[in-house]
Formats: C-alpha cells, sequence, structure tokens
C-alpha cells in the first residue's frame, strides 16, 4: 500500500495559515452577537462566550495537530478517520463533507456574499436572486482549478487585503473612542441573572463563527514540513482570528447603544453607523462581501481534496482524483464538481436553511475525528505525556455538549444530521467494499 507524495508542495507556512484564516471568518462574526446579547442580556458575558468559543477552537486546533503529525494526507476527517477507526466511519465523514462540510458551506457564504455585495433592494431586476453567488463560486473555481499557484497568490492576497480593512476598522473605532467615545460605554446594561443554559446556547452559534480552525489538515499533503507547518498554521491562524473576534465584538457590543442591537443580525453595521454614519456603513458591507468571499475560496481548495483523495481510494467515481505523478496540480474534476453542487444548493435553499443544518451536522463528525486520537495513542507503543490529551477531551466533551443542546433546540436539523449519516452507511455499503488502489 502505499501513499501518494506530491513532487511539489506549494502550501507553506503563510499559504496554510491564510487557509485557516479565510475558512474562519465569514458571516458568523458580523452577525451573532446581537442575538447572543438578546439571550444573555450583558454584554461583557456575550465577550466571555466569544474567548470561551476561542479557547474551545484552539483546543480543537491542537488536537487536529496531533492528528496531523500522526497521518499526513489530504483529506480531513475522512483521512484521520479511515486510517485510525474503520473506512465505513471515514467514508460517512467524506459523505458529510460532500453534503455539509463543503458544499453547504460553500453555499451558504456564497449566498450571505450576495446579500451584503447586492442587497435585494438594489439588485437590477436582470439578475436573478443568487445570480451573483453562483458567479462567485465559478469564477473562483476557475481561478483555483485553472492554476493551482495562482489560485494560491489570489487567496492570500485577498485574505491579506480582508486583515487590512478589518485591522483599519478597529484602529478607526480606537481613534474614535480617544476622540469622541463610544456612546454605548455610557450606557447601563439591565441586571439579568446569568444564565448557564442561555451561555450555552449562545456558544452554539459563536462555535459555527470558528469552525474552520482545521482547514490546513485538507491539503497536509501539499504542505512543506506538514509535522511543523501544519499544527503552527492552525494554532497561529486560530489564536489570530480569537484575538481579532474579540476586538471586532468589543467594538460591535459597547460603539452602539446596547438596544440598538439586541436581538439584531447586522451589528457590524450598527456599530459603523454609530462610529462613522454612512459611509463606514457602506465600507463595512464592502468588507464583509471580501470576507465571505475567501471563506468561499477556501472552501474551494480544501474540499475538493476530500473528494479527490476518497477516489483515490476507491470509494467516489475515479473521475474526481487527480494523477498521483502529477504533484502540484490542482484536482480539476473535483473543483468543478464541488462548484456545480454548491451552485445548485444556491438556488434551492435558503440561509436560514442552511444554517440550521450545518452546525449539529459538522459538530458530530468534528467530536468523532479528535476522539479517534485517543485510538491512534493506543496503538502506540511509546505514548507521549497524558497531558496531551486534555485538549482532545476538553474539545470533544464541549463539542458533544454544544451539539447536543442543538439537536435538542432544534430537532428538525438533528433528524437532518442523522439522515446524512445514514445515507452515507448505506452508500458505503454499496460501495465501499469494492477492491481499492490507493495512489493510483
Amino acid at each position: 500500500m502505499t501513499r501518494d507524495v506530491p513532487a511539489k508542495r506549494p502550501f507553506g507556512l503563510p499559504s496554510a495559515t491564510a487557509l485557516v484564516v479565510a475558512s474562519m471568518i465569514g458571516a458568523g462574526v458580523f452577525t451573532t452577537s446581537g442575538f447572543a446579547l438578546a439571550d444573555l442580556g450583558d454584554r461583557s458575558v456575550v465577550l466571555l462566550a466569544w474567548l470561551v468559543g476561542g479557547a474551545i477552537a484552539l483546543t480543537g486546533a491542537a488536537t487536529y495537530g496531533q492528528l496531523s503529525t500522526r497521518i499526513q494526507e489530504s483529506g480531513g476527517e475522512y483521512v484521520f478517520l479511515s486510517r485510525a477507526i474503520h473506512p465505513a466511519v471515514g467514508f460517512v465523514a467524506g459523505w458529510v463533507s460532500l453534503l455539509a462540510g463543503f458544499t453547504g458551506a460553500i453555499a451558504f457564504a456564497a449566498s450571505a456574499f450576495e446579500t451584503y455585495a447586492l442587497p435585494a433592494e438594489v439588485r437590477p431586476g436582470w439578475i436573478p436572486e443568487g445570480g451573483l453567488a453562483v458567479a462567485a463560486i465559478l469564477l473562483l473555481a476557475a481561478v483555483h482549478g485553472l492554476s493551482l499557484n495562482a489560485g494560491l497568490r489570489f487567496q492570500n492576497a485577498v485574505v491579506l487585503a480582508k486583515l487590512l480593512f478589518l485591522s483599519g476598522f478597529v484602529f478607526y473605532a480606537l481613534f474614535e473612542l480617544q476622540s469622541a467615545g463610544w456612546v454605548g460605554l455610557s450606557s447601563p446594561t439591565p441586571e439579568r441573572p446569568f444564565s448557564p443554559y442561555a451561555f450555552a446556547n449562545s456558544l452554539v452559534w459563536i462555535s459555527l463563527s470558528y469552525s474552520g480552525f482545521n482547514a490546513a489538515v485538507y491539503v497536509l499533503g501539499e504542505v512543506r514540513e506538514p509535522k511543523q507547518t501544519v499544527p503552527r498554521a492552525m494554532l497561529w491562524g486560530t489564536l489570530g482570528t480569537t484575538l481579532l473576534y474579540f476586538a471586532l465584538n468589543a467594538i460591535f457590543l459597547y460603539a452602539p447603544q446596547p438596544e440598538d442591537l439586541t436581538g439584531k443580525g447586522d451589528v457590524a453595521a450598527v456599530a459603523a453607523q454609530a462610529l462613522g454614519g454612512g459611509w463606514l456603513v457602506g465600507a463595512t458591507r464592502a468588507v464583509i462581501a471580501i470576507a465571505l468571499l475567501t471563506s468561499v475560496s477556501s472552501m474551494i481548495i480544501a474540499g475538493p481534496r476530500v473528494y479527490d483523495r476518497m477516489a483515490r481510494d476507491g470509494v467516489f467515481p475515479r473521475w474526481l482524483a487527480i494523477h498521483p505523478d502529477k504533484g502540484g496540480v490542482a484536482p480539476v474534476a473535483s473543483i468543478a464538481f464541488q462548484a456545480g453542487l454548491a451552485s445548485v444548493v444556491v438556488l434551492v435553499s435558503t440561509l436560514e436553511d442552511l444554517l440550521a443544518y450545518l452546525g449539529f451536522t459538522l459538530s458530530l463528525c468534528a467530536a468523532a475525528t479528535a476522539a479517534s486520537l485517543f485510538i491512534l495513542r493506543s496503538r502506540e507503543a511509546s505514548s507521549s505525556s497524558p497531558t496531551l490529551l486534555v485538549a482532545p477531551a476538553f474539545y470533544v466533551a464541549c463539542t458533544i455538549g454544544l451539539a447536543t443542546l442543538a439537536g435538542v433546540n432544534r430537532p428538525g436539523q438533528l433528524l437532518a444530521a442523522l439522515l446524512t449519516i445514514a445515507s452515507g452507511l448505506v452508500l458505503y455499503a454499496v460501495i465501499g467494499n469494492r477492491p481499492t488502489s490507493r495512489g493510483a
């Protein structure tokens, strides 16, 4: 049995870290705090929830980092679970990636991009609803499919622009704080007893904003010095994103009056209006659109690597795989397949439907992947320090707890997730036992 080692490894630490950052920073950070404030009532508790969400994501990054040093193949959860537990479990994870992890997530980010870049009230009649979202998906698929290196340069440049814009927003807000102050700082917060249930419920949505911390493992086989680079990319990318999230949400929560943002889904625009008026609202919308565009781009890079790996293992159609001798070449067929599926989902679903489906399904897959580390360590003749299992144990416990809460609150998404898993098991029973030829 052989493993594919690309002749060229185009991902260095900057590109791998940019992939993580692009995957994490999407619509969630710009929309979630208004709803969390309605549930929790205290702005400081909302900020605490963002820090706790970051801590969970950091332990997840540390867990995936340990997995990446043991299994060094592209493919993410599919590869980890196939090699650590059983090919059937890995196949289900790959099936979840196909339906939810990437196809659904790309459609969600692209639809949200259209909402910010071209609101319905100003969209010309000749552009159908979903048209801009589909165009963005197809354009980015072409960029990443035609040239791997050019696609990475584009990705890195857009991520850098996004970070510069967001940093500029933070510095402008700090300047306003020093010169004129934030009106929300002088507004008292209504007293409300702390509710652990409400706090955990808010964490369900906040945790979605941190998903993507593991993006580097999907391209693991294409990363230079992967044992060092991939764990660092995930940890540095997740830590940087956590700090940026904290700064942004401090501005969103304290720059405007609390009653102006409680229960609102456009907290970034509300804060921008309080800080600078209409011009800053327009600039903020542009920044959010760029952030969502980079999310689509990063998932178009990562997702097809899963299908390519599954095709090489013989459990997905062979035409989705690239030839193993062609190192440094993008999986064009898988990228085109991914773009087509995501475009269809954009046209037949809504943002609310996609958001409700994604959270629970992806949480189960991530928890199973993190738990596979315990199985791998049990097989090692000389295990390293047991303290290294603290992060995986914390991540698994938190992820399962939040997923359970989400399932109780929204039984519909629990049913959708279970149907996705069941359909993956049935499909594996049909095609998963065929002879495979890994590395072919």
